[in-house]
């Protein structure tokens, strides 16, 4: 067994109506103003003046910044700055999934550091702790608010960096399944799939230890068992609460085992073709699962198909391929595109992904090694 280390240096809280304690964190920070990071579609729903009336409720400044886009950009971090400054916020509270949280990271850097973001772009570059921050999902895939990155796009160079540092993660997250429950199910289906895969990619990772696997596992049995419910009915309280905490320790996993060749590839597919990246993920994850079939050397293949298939008999002789079939059926029943084809993504955005693909560092701990005409290849399989 190879050496390993993890720490879990947040404060993790789970149950339906969680949110009520925001009040009692924000005056244990001493916050008497807060910025808030989300988006419009959010503001749509309510769940943005939900958070703002339970923290004003406690007499506490609440400012918000909704101006987000699907994938983040440089320009919208700055701006968030901006606001920030003028507000004199001394905390930071992200809802939302991803894009929210990796925005409050990237403001909380830089309210302390300062510069530009892309200074931080890569392993370990920021300094020290960043400004308080409270995370609030409300999806249950990202797994942002235990994952030590934030994924930025570089509208200039057409890249999605990302900052890497276990000095981002939010001091605070509050996971309450009401938050997740007006989900529409294609968002429900994409960002469910992107937990399976931050599970599976780090159930396979050559960095894997005890500790991911056992947070990867738990993960995925709680997916094949509670994510087409939950797709199916996102009122369904109990399927709500096992897809919230299955994102949650997906994220624990992958934040210690790191992800692979997926992830390396999806990237691109958004800062290229601007699609989500739930949706960018899955359709990938066949054709890199079958490619990564020559390392499956001691049986995690069978396990995870186990997992995805809750409830069924286990199957006699398996082989690495029902895996892949698995999944695609997977995708097919969650209303999820086959095809890159059918998002956007043309010939000649191949190449130029491939190109960054090979450079992060998710392509380095894929299980299967590999080298820029494989993930060319397996764009093309996709396509």
């Amino acid at each position: 067994m190879n050496e390993f280390k993890f720490t879990i240096p947040q404060t993790v809280r789970f149950g339906v109506g969680i949110l009520n304690a925001l009040p009692e964190i924000l005056k244990e920070e001493g916050a008497d103003s807060v910025f808030l990071v989300s988006d419009h579609n959010l503001e749509a729903i309510g769940a943005v003046q939900k958070v703002v009336d339970i923290v004003e409720a406690a007499g506490i400044k609440c400012t918000c910044f909704l101006d987000l886009a699907a994938n983040p950009s440089v320009e919208i971090v700055n701006a968030a700055k901006a606001k920030y400054d003028e507000c004199e916020a001394k905390s930071l509270i992200a809802l939302g999934g991803g894009g929210p949280m990796d925005v409050a990271k990237s403001v909380g850097i830089l309210v302390k550091y300062g510069g530009d973001i892309r200074e931080y772009e890569g392993n370990f570059k920021v300094p020290g702790p960043i400004a308080p921050m409270i995370a609030i999902p409300t999806t249950a895939g990202t797994g942002s608010e235990v994952t030590a990155s934030a994924v930025i796009t570089d509208n200039e160079r057409k890249v999605k960096m990302s900052v890497i540092s276990y000095n981002i993660l939010p001091k605070y997250a509050l996971l309450d399944p009401e938050m997740i429950e007006t989900a529409p199910a294609l968002v429900a289906a994409a960002c469910g799939v992107d937990a399976l895969v931050h599970a599976m990619e780090a159930y396979v990772s050559i960095e894997a230890s005890p500790f991911s696997d056992a947070m990867a596992e738990k993960a995925m049995e709680l997916i094949g068992k509670y994510l087409r419910l939950f797709v199916a009915n996102r009122k369904d309280e109990k399927a709500a609460c096992g897809m919230m905490v299955a994102s949650n320790f997906a994220g624990l996993a992958f934040a210690w085992a790191r992800l692979g060749y997926i992830h390396a590839m999806s990237h691109p597919v958004g800062a290229y073709a601007h699609v989500a990246h739930g949706v960018a993920n899955a359709i990938l994850m066949p054709a890199v699962a079958e490619f990564n079939a020559l390392a499956d050397h001691d049986g995690k293949y069978e396990r995870i198909f186990n997992y995805i298939r809750q409830g069924k008999d286990p199957v006699p002789n398996f082989k690495p391929e029902m895996l892949v079939e698995e999944l695609r059926k997977l995708n097919d029943d969650l209303g999820i595109p086959r095809h890159l084809a059918e998002v956007g993504v043309t010939e000649d955005m191949i190449e130029p992904m491939a190109e960054d693909a090979v450079v992060v560092a998710n392509f380095r701990v894929n299980p299967r090694q590999g080298t820029k005409q494989d993930i060319i290849n397996l764009y093309k399989q996709s396509m």
